[in-house]
């Protein structure tokens, strides 16, 4: 890390009951597009962590270098972090973070459920492929931002200015491997799904909704775009999520 975290994007940790829940952002994005999820949840009484995932939160140059074992790397982490202090983890991402969400997940059978809001989990078609493979070859190192993607007006996400081509290259690979072991997710799962989404294609709903293999709920939103977690839907959004927990965490103790 070069320059300094942004006011706003820290990193969160909260000590609170035996479940714990983990909250993993979005590619480009940070923690305080997760903030509001997190803090309801501690509200709960839940243990939290929410990692700054390396390269994000600071500045564009420092995440030209980072590539998708990073962000497995830091999740795999918080983790472990959590789970030693706690009974049962809940997982909880948007976008890249439900990549992540879903890769720890496959990884760990132990996780008790997961809730995903406009999960990346779906291959990118060929042509995008192409056309970062493109970029790398002419020696562009950036394309255009993709972050704050929010309906409501005023709303900013703080997400950084340009996509690093050779990240997002590496993200599309992990997708890739991710996508290939969905069945093995067979925790309860929460899916919340905006109708119109201008980053992830509402594709990636139905897509992980005919692989999971365990329950699945799927909620649409006809408010927010791709940041719903900033959104119309935000509030909706977190007290679903915790009530979704909650029921969780007393089968677990029950």
């Amino acid at each position: 890390m070069s320059a300094p975290i942004l006011p706003g994007c820290e990193p969160f940790s909260f000590d609170g009951g035996r479940t714990g829940v983990l909250v993993l952002h979005g590619f480009t994005g940070n923690p305080r597009s997760m903030r509001g999820i997190a803090d309801r949840m501690a509200d709960a009484g839940m243990s939290v962590e929410m990692p700054l995932l390396p390269g994000h939160g600071t500045v564009l140059d420092d995440m030209i270098p980072m590539r998708f074992v990073d962000w497995t790397s830091a999740a795999e982490h918080a983790y472990e972090t959590l789970a030693a202090r706690t009974d049962h983890v809940v997982v909880l991402g948007l976008s890249m973070g439900g990549t992540l969400t879903c890769w720890l997940a496959e990884t760990h059978p132990e996780i008790a459920a997961i809730v995903l809001v406009n999960p990346l989990v779906e291959p990118v078609a060929a042509e995008m492929v192409e056309g970062l493979t493109a970029l790398q070859e002419s020696g562009i190192e950036t394309f255009d931002a993709i972050g704050s993607d929010i309906a409501k007006e005023g709303v900013v996400e703080m997400s950084y200015p340009g996509t690093p081509v050779a990240a997002a290259f590496s993200l599309f690979e992990g997708v890739e491997g991710v996508a290939k072991n969905l069945s093995a997710i067979s925790c309860p799962v929460l899916l919340f799904s905006s109708e119109v989404d201008h980053v992830v294609s509402p594709s990636n709903g139905p897509f992980l909704v005919e692989r999971v293999s365990g329950p699945i709920e799927r909620v649409l939103l006809e408010r927010s775009f791709h940041v719903a977690t900033m959104d119309h839907d935000a509030e909706f959004i977190e007290v679903e999520a915790v009530a979704f927990v909650e029921r969780i965490a007393s089968q677990r103790t029950s």
